[in-house]
Parts: C-alpha cells; structure tokens; sequence
C-alpha cells in the first residue's frame, strides 16, 4: 500500500525509521532527548510520509496543546514586531507554539480573544500592559492557566510581568530637554484611555515638567492614534498654534516620525527651530534625518524572558513574577539646545 495515499500515522513513521512509536513521540516533543543519527532517521521518515502530528489527541493524551497564546493590542504597529518574534523565537526553540490574536485596544474584546484562547486549550498566555479586566484574571486562574504581562512592568503588580516601567522612562527626555533650556514643549501621545503605557508616559512626561516649572496647557497635549499621519497631522496643530513649541515629545517613534516629516514638509529645521523625541528605539529611527532622539526598549529581551518565564512555569518551575528590563536614553540629531 502507498502510505502517501492515507494519512500516515504515528506508527507507519515509525516503521520506516525503524524504531518504537516512543521514540517518534520524543522526537516531536522532546528532540533534544533523542540521538542525532535516530532523530535524523525519524524526521527523515516523517517528511517522505508527510505525517503531520494530531494536535487534537496529543493533548488529549498530555493535557498540554504545547501552544502559548497572546493578544496584543495591534497588528498595524512595528513597536510590538520584535518583541513577538524574539518571543515566538524562544517558544519554538522549547517545542511550543505561538497562537497570536489583537485587540484593538479594546479591554472588552480583549477579554473576549482570551476567552477563545482558553477555548483553543492554549498552555499559558501572555498580555500587553498591566491594566485589564478583571475576569481575565478569574478565568486564567480558575483553569490554572500561567500567564505573564509585557511591555510594562510595576514591583508592586500582584500579577507576573516582564517590561519596563514607562512612567519613569517618559520622564527621561524631557528632564534632558528642559536641562538644555527648552521652556515651550508639547505632546504627541497616543490615546490614554484603555492604554495604561500611553496613560503613564503622558504622566511621566507632564510630571518630569513640572519638576522644572513648566506646565503643559490642554492645547499642548494631542492624543491621537499611533500612525505615521496622525503624527504629521497633530505636529501640524502644534507648529499652527500661538505659541508654537520649541520641544515635541511624542510617545512613540511612529508619532516622532510622523512630526520630523511634517517639520520637513514646511521647511522647518529639526531641531534648529524643533527638538523632535520619540520613545521605543524602533530600527528605523537610527536611520532618519536627522536621526531620532529616544529611549531605547529592549523589546527582543522583554520577548525571550516573557517567553522564558512562561516555558519554566509550565515546567513547573517558580521563575521571578516581578522582571524589570533597563532602558536607555538614546540622544541623537533631532534634539538640541533652543536656538
């Protein structure tokens, strides 16, 4: 019979290695465990049979689906894409997979993917932020289901986390900046509301002010959506207004961008005429010009250890709840000293 006419099955790999249906199982589950030369036999056998592993009843037999869920609040922004792949990386390299969903910054549908998480039979999860519904907490830990939050970190959360602490980064550029003289400063943020880390680096920012005697008028303060031509649009409200800023500080490198293309487009000089901040380190923004002053994430640490923290629970493990990463003040062209 020609197996490529069926679905092969766990033993019909097996038989073509040569070895125990035990020993196919510790190749897919647990490589590391098995010889090199029988591991390549195996996997040898499963790719000429196309077996394909039935998810289905390997977790029925181990009560583990061996995948992790996440739910981040958007797809359309690059500030989450290298923390998700040095998390995913790190879920891989220990056999397990990742199940990732968004929730458009909405904590009701946020609380809804979680649920579908949870229906999917993931192992643990893993959240963006510390602010959530409550009966996310309830529901992951009536089922025992390990979790950790991201992007975010707080000694006194109760629950785990893996982040930073945006309140006492977003206070970082502004002390710089007012240091050097700037008295006029504005801000681009993203929007507060449902948003806990745009919520504490507009409060980082508007405190670390006040520290030096300046405080921010309503009409300094724009809140928009994390976009290129949001960015742009708010700066262009900015630069328009009676009392034009001398400092822009944005809560994100995509709204910064944003503002330096829009200075660009009408001529005005950054930072001669505008010291322009951003927030995030993304890749890019090395690379403008001129290139963006920041604060750098180190968002493919945040993702291993987030993904490390959920792998040693799940080995029954009791990892640190409570991790806080470094970050980094990056001064580059787009700030100076007011002119």
């Amino acid at each position: 019979m020609n197996l490529l006419n069926k679905q092969a099955t766990q033993g019909d790999v097996a038989k073509a290695a040569g070895v125990s249906t035990a020993t196919v199982s510790r190749v897919i589950n647990q490589p590391d465990s098995v010889r090199m030369p029988v591991r390549l036999r195996v996997e040898a056998a499963i790719t000429q049979l196309q077996y394909v592993a039935d998810a289905a009843a390997r977790a029925l037999a181990s009560k583990r689906s061996r995948c992790i869920g996440a739910v981040i609040p958007t797809l359309a922004n690059a500030i989450f894409a290298d923390g998700i792949e040095a998390f995913q990386t790190q879920l891989n390299e220990a056999g397990l997979s990742l199940m990732l969903t968004s929730s458009s910054y909405d904590t009701k549908h946020e609380l809804t993917q979680v649920r579908t998480l949870i229906e999917r039979g993931v192992d643990a999860v893993m959240l963006v932020g510390l602010d959530h519904d409550p009966l996310i907490y309830s529901l992951l830990q009536q089922r025992k289901i390990p979790y950790v939050l991201t992007w975010a970190y707080d000694k006194d959360c109760p629950h785990p986390c893996v982040g930073f602490d945006n309140y006492a980064a977003a206070k970082l550029i502004p002390t710089h900046l007012a240091n050097l003289g700037h008295q006029k400063f504005a801000v681009i943020n993203g929007i507060s509301k449902g948003n806990d880390r745009a919520f504490d680096r507009l409060q980082g920012m508007q405190n670390s002010l006040l520290a030096h005697g300046i405080t921010l008028t309503k009409s300094a303060i724009i809140e928009c959506n994390y976009t290129i031509e949001e960015g742009r649009e708010a700066c262009r409200t900015l630069l328009m207004s009676q009392h034009p800023p001398t400092a822009i500080l944005c809560s994100n490198d995509v709204l910064a961008t944003g503002a330096l293309l829009e200075c660009q487009s009408c001529g005005i000089d950054v930072p001669e005429e505008v010291s322009i901040a951003g927030f995030d380190d993304l890749a890019i923004s090395a690379n403008l010009t001129p290139s963006l002053t920041t604060i750098h994430i180190p968002f493919k640490l945040m993702g291993q250890k987030a993904a490390q923290y959920l792998i040693n629970r799940l080995a029954g493990e009791t990892p640190p709840a409570q991790q806080e990463l470094s970050i980094e003040l990056r001064l580059r062209n787009s700030t100076s000293a007011p002119h």
